[in-house]
């Protein structure tokens, strides 16, 4: 590609040496303010021309290509970003140059104001650049998509079970050529972190408090985690608390369950209530704290992390499997923080696939405790076994379904998450 760059002291200026030297046709790439005033970067209009089609014809010449079918389906898509960009280009160019040429009598000590019309026409421009970028990339992605088939299924793959575009492209780039399925498990798997025996919270003993959202499911798992103890040492050594008084009958539920068990239980509502309570249950191997049902940005959750943290108080987030991945993401950043030790991820047999909670579990590098996947105590809370939590993620791929990524809308998908996704966490690799 012939870029041409053009500084000047003003918009004006520089628009007008574009004029001069590429024509009217002239499609502007990108501008910015420099040091000497205004730098355009700006191509001929038939540059562009000629690059879409040489991206369009660089494969097979027996066959049609993937991206050749794809843009034939769809009549003038290749070029419509370009025909655009001409066409804003040479009426912007046109209109700074009739505004150059037009003599405007000076105001004496007023300071020179931006037109509107010129600001406008910026906007419009920056629009048309960012549809070139996506058009540009969508043929790019095309191509990756025909050269190497393998691995952009397996990227799709990737995205259809759930895993984020930014995770996906990761692995990617790093995907050798022989690649298969079985490499993206043990890559994932690399990534995931569980904890061992020496930090399962039963055997260590302590004191921990459950958090999470309204409906992750903090009371069953704190009967689960509780009804494992009480197996291992006995009911007189394990207590539980609520620090829940704002949800009806809360503090009712979590005392059935310890009556079922034959467990003490305690409910405290405030900072001071929770110390004397705690002081009280220092002789206890286990005390567990089931907390307050709320949204992850009611302010109380702040309040709350508080609390835990003055306390010494280390905290298990609980991650429902079946929520979106931007959720999950906006969980862990209201719950997070030093105090968090690791995670159980919960609603595991209400979830349809498990990429998602999985990403976000090794974007954060939390380490998880135990899986939690029905409502049954003690039997629905498990131990994680990555081997299997890896074979339920990918055990319905290529399926049918109407939220499932077509292989022919794949580059599009892609090229409109290039400049949009945010970088996560790093992985290993």
């Amino acid at each position: 590609m012939n870029a041409r760059k053009f500084i000047a002291g003003s918009s004006r200026e520089a628009l007008k040496l574009v004029r001069i030297e590429l024509g009217t046709d002239a499609v502007i790439l990108s501008n910015r303010k420099v040091a000497e005033g205004v730098e355009i970067v700006a191509i001929p209009g038939s540059e562009l021309a000629n690059l879409n089609e040489t991206r369009v014809v660089e494969s097979r010449p027996s066959s049609k290509s993937r991206v050749e079918q794809r843009i034939e389906s769809r009549p003038g898509l290749s070029l419509r970003a370009q025909n655009q960009a001409s066409t804003l280009g040479a009426k912007m160019i046109e209109a700074e140059a009739q505004r150059v040429e037009t003599p405007i009598a000076p105001v004496a000590a007023k300071p020179v104001e931006e037109p509107a019309e010129q600001q406008r026409m910026l906007s419009e421009l920056k629009v048309m650049h960012k549809q070139m970028q996506e058009q540009m990339a969508t043929l790019t992605w095309g191509n990756i998509q025909q050269q190497d088939p393998k691995r952009s299924g397996l990227m799709r793959d990737m995205v259809n079970v759930g895993f984020s575009p930014a995770l996906s492209r990761r692995l990617l780039d790093k995907m050798p050529a022989n690649a298969d399925l079985g490499w993206v498990k043990r890559i994932l798997a690399h990534n995931l972190r569980v904890a061992g025996v020496q930090d399962d919270v039963v055997t260590r003993g302590g004191v921990y408090a459950l958090v999470g959202p309204t409906g992750v499911g903090k009371t069953t798992t704190t009967a689960k985690l509780a009804a494992r103890a009480v197996v291992r040492y006995g009911a007189d050594k394990v207590a539980l608390v609520t620090t829940d008084s704002y949800r009806v009958g809360a503090f009712e539920q979590l005392r059935i369950y310890a009556k079922i068990l034959g467990v003490s239980v305690h409910a405290v509502r405030d900072a001071n209530d929770l110390k004397l309570t705690l002081s009280g249950l220092k002789h206890k191997h286990l005390v567990l704290i089931d907390t307050m049902g709320v949204g992850q940005r009611d302010s109380r959750v702040a309040e709350q992390n508080r609390m835990f943290d003055e306390a010494g108080i280390g905290r298990l987030l609980l991650l429902n499997a079946t929520s979106a991945g931007g959720t999950l993401d906006d969980v862990v950043k209201m719950y997070g923080g030093p105090g968090v030790i690791g995670c159980i991820p919960t609603k595991l047999d209400e979830a349809v696939t498990l990429g998602t909670v999985l990403d976000v579990v090794a974007r954060h590098k939390l380490n998880m405790h135990y899986i939690a996947s029905g409502q049954r105590v003690p039997e629905d809370l498990h131990e994680v076994k990555l081997d299997y939590l890896l074979h339920r993620t990918f055990k319905d791929v290529g399926k049918a379904s109407s939220f499932a990524m077509p292989e022919m809308d794949f580059p599009a998908f892609m090229a409109g998450l290039t400049s949009s996704v945010a970088a996560g966490g790093e992985y290993a690799h």
